[in-house]
């Protein structure tokens, strides 16, 4: 079984035999409302075509490491399976919501990588044998990534949702990027399931736009491309302070992995990669390097 060191010269080789620079950005995605995206829900139809482009705007990585915000725990968990199931984490779907496959390999020496770089910080982690494919990860890279060929690794959150805490796991996990790696951490910058139900969900009800969320937006928007570094890393820790944050934010899982995120990105600086009206509220992707 390859190791952790293993891993870290076999993506360097290859990322130099490929003759590009090896360093990859990191990616903040909202993921939509369940399966409904690889669902083709109408109210997703902006949301579907910015996952399906985002093979194009990045290299083709060695590995995604994906951060998810439907898995906590109380330490950081990482997925070691080599070839990971599947977890419907929804209800009251169709049932070809629950019939849905992505078949991407797992990659043990990358997690082993992983799980090394946390230890060196200082910050506990373990491994997951078997944990599957929840629908933060699965969703929006079987839309971004269709052949399920890139090996997958799952990250969770910790219970706690110290977003300081999530931004020091984004610093220790910022060398994977120069082994080809592609963290891509999947919330959502908008989670108020009160206010999508209201809105009916986009399901051909009246949606009305929701100004909390156009406020914490413009907010988010500014604090991720205008500053860079330390400077943007203590305004995202203090995120709840933002205009609207708890009315956009009641509990904070779906946002807490932009942490995670930005943490890795270090002084690169950050862009909206995505950004529009979603289900009544503004809702933005960001992507970071690259």
């Amino acid at each position: 079984m390859a190791t952790r060191d293993d891993f870290r010269r076999m993506s360097l080789a290859m990322a130099q035999q490929c003759n590009t620079s090896g360093r990859m950005p990191t990616i903040f995605l909202p993921h939509g409302g369940g399966p409904m995206p690889i669902l083709g829900a109408p109210s997703h139809k902006t949301l579907i075509n910015y996952l399906k482009g985002i093979s194009k705007s990045v290299s083709k990585p060695m590995a995604i490491l994906a951060v998810t915000a439907h898995w906590e725990a109380d330490r950081i968990m990482v997925s070691t399976a080599e070839k990971p199931t599947m977890l419907y984490d929804y209800y009251g779907f169709p049932p070809e919501a629950y019939e849905f496959q992505y078949r991407a390999p797992g990659s043990p020496a990358l997690a082993e990588r992983a799980l090394g770089l946390l230890a060196a910080a200082g910050i506990p982690a373990a491994a997951d044998a078997s944990r599957g494919f929840d629908h933060g990860t699965f969703v929006p890279l079987m839309l971004a990534f269709p052949d399920a060929t890139i090996p997958v690794v799952q990250m969770s959150l910790h219970k706690s949702m110290d977003p300081r805490l999530h931004l020091s796991v984004g610093a220790a996990l910022a060398p994977l990027r120069d082994e080809g790696v592609l963290i891509v951490s999947s919330g959502m910058s908008f989670h108020n399931m009160g206010v999508f139900q209201s809105n009916g969900f986009g399901m051909g009800a009246s949606s009305r736009n929701y100004k909390p969320s156009e406020d914490f937006d413009s907010w988010l928007q500014q604090a991720v491309t205008g500053s860079v570094g330390a400077r943007r890393s203590e305004l995202l820790a203090a995120w709840s302070k933002a205009p609207g944050a708890r009315e956009c934010h009641p509990r904070e899982e779906h946002l807490i992995p932009l942490m995670v995120a930005a943490g890795a990105a270090g002084a690169d600086a950050g862009r909206t990669d995505y950004s529009d009206w979603f289900i009544g509220t503004k809702v933005s992707g960001f992507m970071f390097g690259g």
